[in-house]
């Protein structure tokens, strides 16, 4: 049950909204102004016979005086805030967070899935639970939505943003929803709910959770040292996400503010900057209650809504327990045209949308498959260990069900990844593969730097390396999924350089806090790997971040990581060579084996590393993924060589791209985009990435080129 507001502080709150001041209360009960005050002070609370008198004051009723859990509805109304037009004369076409990000309910489905995964209430034990509801509104049901929003308020703001569209990307995109949704009449819903989780706490303009995701950008207040997100850019997905820039919050609070938990309610709106009738506005939009407090009254706030509202918001939460529930208003995903979305009718015969960014089935689909992807390890336990998530998808048109709810199960999307971490919780580990479903374990080392520039190692983590052999449900085979603290799935990399007929597995490298907390130095390599991130988190390497606060060649450490994880995966899935039996020896003397002349002696010159195999593919962000290998010649020093990769064209120069990644996996270290070969060693073996943003043209259409060069390559 929630807990009412102290009747002072709520009573000053009331008389603002209502535009009373205490004086011209206190002569409509006709008490002394005195009195009045003593109850704001908290001095003294009125008497029972007087509280029927003040909710009529107030144009209530006297259930709220009592419970004050609830503003009053007299006075200031909710309405639309649109922020006025910088003084200065500067335009923002639109928020830039949100260019971070693609419009993608993949994309969404991690980030958003991540925040509340950092957000869990971790002293219960019990998992956060994140459920995706998407939900198509047509006819009467969208022409009540339509009218719980406000729309005759936004109609104009809207109509200034499709004007100048031409000249604006995210008017564009704003353009085209708005007809969609008049056009077709259909509108999009997507509510993502978090149940046991902190909610947004805190004041609406102060630090705290709440300001940070609805009123500021670029910053981040999580609450768990693991934390996936870094960035504050996660939130920005939401708003990609939109085609109307639109979205809904309903929080319950873990902690009370103003004496309350459920019900707290607020929207925002991303418009980039526009003019209605002459007066110009800036581009951010906040749907809320009157701040009586503000200049004006101007500025919104959250409010605390009835359970009417919420439910014509479409923002009705399942019960008290805390958490949060965002509602994207005009969803549509744009990457599904490119992973097989179609235009085809549904099963029930009705016409999916033309472009295919809004098929509600398509999105449901591609949910579940990001869900189960990247979230498995934060969906399993065992042991000891509790899973730290549950997740699940359903979809409605008009309240009626198309897709029943979908619970995702690791043990079905990932079956050898989930039975290997189970295994590891449950500790039947083995040390070597010997039979058919076994985990085998070894621990990879992590050598931390220390900080500030300095040479030197702090210490060394011992990552946990999980092997077992993989099931057709897993997916491409032969990769090593990372992750740290949080459980979701950070980088997946491929173990390239593997003999024929070696049996096809799945790896699993637990690092930081996910290999244990009393693993050596987890909570520095927790800080250490998180640093190592970009926004989308889904790689470690080179940033902006490690630099500053380690070195510039601190992202090695991790190179040499994978060097490490590499190693131990094919020393438990490559067997030995074994000597021949007696049998194979008498079989041998039958053979004959032509000998091979003696080559001639090569002149001293010198000797340089060659490329001779060199294995290219396109991955997920676009991105061209190299595994080369490089023969080395006997020399008691080799020089330095850089890897170039180059479009290759038919005429002209060829483009050279940049690295995304270059990492070493046999034979050599990376140094700043150098490769030095090891001494003794009779070949090496590099992986790289491309970064998708220096292609000049789309990678589909591109040859692809490789050279080694003297130096730095130049």
């Amino acid at each position: 049950m929630e807990v009412g507001e102290e009747f002072g502080p709520w009573l000053s709150r009331q008389l603002k909204i209502a535009g009373k001041t205490q004086a011209e209360l206190a002569d409509e009960l006709g008490l002394t102004r005195a009195a009045v005050s003593a109850w704001i002070t908290r001095r003294s609370v009125p008497r029972p016979t007087v509280m029927g008198e003040i909710a009529k004051a107030l144009g209530t009723d006297l259930g709220t005086v009592h419970t004050r859990t609830t503003d009053t509805q007299a006075g200031l109304p909710v309405t639309w805030y649109h922020r006025p037009g910088y003084q200065d004369g500067g335009r923002d076409g639109g928020n830039a967070a949100a260019f971070a990000f693609d419009a993608d309910v993949q994309v969404l489905a991690r980030e958003t899935c991540q925040n509340s995964l950092d957000e869990r209430l971790v002293k219960n034990g019990r998992p956060v639970r994140v459920r995706y509801t998407i939900h198509e509104l047509t006819g009467e049901a969208l022409d009540a939505f339509r009218a719980a929003v406000l729309w005759d308020e936004l109609q104009p703001h809207y109509q200034a943003v499709s004007e100048s569209a031409a000249d604006q990307k995210v008017g564009r995109v704003v353009d085209a929803g708005v007809r969609d949704m008049f056009e077709k009449s259909r509108l999009i819903l997507l509510r993502i709910d978090d149940y046991n989780a902190s909610g947004l706490t805190g004041d609406d303009y102060d630090d705290g959770k709440f300001a940070a995701v609805v009123r500021r950008q670029l910053e981040s207040l999580k609450s768990g040292r693991g934390a996936g997100g870094s960035y504050g850019l996660g939130k920005a997905t939401l708003w990609a996400t939109s085609a109307l820039g639109m979205v809904l919050i309903n929080s319950t609070l873990s902690v009370p503010h103003e004496g309350r938990t459920e019900r707290r309610v607020i929207g925002r709106l991303e418009l980039p900057w526009r003019s209605v009738d002459g007066t110009p506005y800036a581009g951010p939009a906040w749907l809320g209650r009157p701040d009586p407090e503000t200049h004006n009254a101007e500025v919104v706030r959250s409010w605390w809504a009835d359970e009417e509202t919420v439910e014509r918001l479409h923002l009705t939460r399942d019960n008290d327990e805390p958490g949060t529930s965002f509602l994207i208003v005009g969803a549509h995903d744009v990457a599904s045209l490119e992973q097989g979305g179609t235009d085809s009718d549904d099963e029930e015969g009705n016409a999916s949308d033309g472009d295919g960014t809004r098929d509600i089935r398509v999105m449901h689909r591609r949910l579940v498959e990001a869900l189960g992807r990247d979230f498995w390890a934060a969906m399993t336990g065992g042991g000891s260990r509790l899973p730290l998530l549950e997740t699940s998808v359903r979809t409605y048109r008009n309240g009626e069900i198309v897709v029943e709810e979908e619970t995702v199960d690791p043990t079905d999307t990932q079956p050898s990844r989930s039975r290997a971490l189970r295994a590891f919780y449950e500790g039947t580990t083995v040390d070597r593969l010997t039979e058919a479903g076994q985990v085998a374990l070894r621990t990879v080392p992590l050598r931390l730097p220390l900080s500030g520039g300095r040479s030197g190692t702090l210490g060394t983590h011992q990552g946990v390396l999980l092997v077992t052999e993989a099931e057709d449900k897993d997916g491409v085979p032969n990769q090593v999924h990372s992750l740290r603290g949080n459980r979701m799935t950070i980088k997946k990399s491929t173990v390239h350089g593997l003999p024929l007929g070696v049996t096809q597995f799945q790896a699993v490298l637990l690092a930081g806090h996910a290999a244990g907390e009393s693993a050596p130095f987890a909570g520095e390599a927790e800080e250490f790997l998180r640093a190592a991130e970009p926004p989308e988190h889904d790689r470690w390497g080179q940033t902006e971040e490690l630099t500053l606060r380690w070195s510039h060649s601190a992202h090695n450490r991790i190179s040499r990581l994978t060097t490490e994880v590499n190693a131990a995966v094919k020393e438990l899935v490559v067997r030995p060579k074994r000597s021949g039996s007696e049998e194979s020896a008498k079989l041998r003397k039958k053979l004959t084996v032509q000998r091979k002349t003696a080559a001639p002696k090569r002149g001293s010159g010198p000797t340089v590393p060659e490329l001779v195999e060199l294995d290219a593919e396109i991955g997920e962000s676009k991105e061209w993924r190299i595994t080369a290998e490089v023969k080395l010649p006997r020399a008691d020093e080799l020089p330095a060589m850089t890897p170039v990769v180059l479009l290759d064209v038919r005429s002209g120069g060829r483009p050279r791209l940049d690295w995304a990644e270059l990492v070493a996996v046999e034979g050599c270290e990376v140094e700043d985009g150098v490769l030095r070969f090891e001494q003794g060693a009779r070949k090496a073996v590099f992986r790289g990435a491309t970064d998708p943003t220096s292609h000049p043209v789309r990678t589909e259409l591109t040859r692809l080129a490789l050279e080694l060069r003297a130096g730095s390559g130049e």
